[in-house]
């Protein structure tokens, strides 16, 4: 059973080590292509309902449009690359993505604790048909309030709309 508060070795793909308890910082400009490649490969990993048209239209948008509107948090490996990465926007915490190599370690669970704890998000969507990730924030906290049946594109991926629990 892997320690949530322990990163792991990383696989011989990964890029390099992540510290234990790596610092959260502040995503960059210059770290969106990096950010994207993330996206991409959590996307890859937990997504399985999304067809490729489906990512190729979110990938401009994740690379060139997230910087700026969301409040941008990450982890980054030993040489400074980001391998995981939040995105908070007033009480909404609108992005979440590890990089399948650290999946695992804690870091998804840290950096919810400090959304919720640093930045003030107590609401989270999540698509229901990514089961791991629902399961993910029902264990973090949260609970679903309500259930759209297509996502905020209109397309025909229902969305749980999860709020913290007092």
């Amino acid at each position: 059973m892997t320690d949530p508060g322990r990163a792991q070795a990383p696989t011989p793909d990964a890029p390099t080590a992540v510290a234990v308890d790596p610092p959260i910082d502040v995503v960059r400009r210059d770290d969106m292509p990096r950010l994207a490649e993330v996206w991409e490969a959590s996307v890859r990993a937990t997504h399985d309902f999304l067809d490729e048209a489906d990512i190729d239209q979110f990938r401009p948008i994740v690379r060139d449009e997230l910087f700026g509107t969301l409040d941008l948090r990450g982890v980054r490996d030993e040489s400074g690359a980001l391998v995981a990465f939040l995105g908070v926007s007033d009480t909404s915490l609108e992005a979440l993505f590890v990089h399948p190599d650290y999946r695992g370690t804690g870091i998804g669970r840290r950096l919810v604790r400090f959304a919720v704890d640093e930045l003030g998000a107590q609401t989270v969507d999540v698509n229901e048909q990514n089961e791991q990730a629902v399961g993910f924030y029902l264990r973090m906290g949260f609970e679903v309030e309500a259930r759209s049946p297509v996502d905020p594109l209109g397309k025909p991926y229902p969305m749980l709309h999860l709020r913290l629990r007092r």
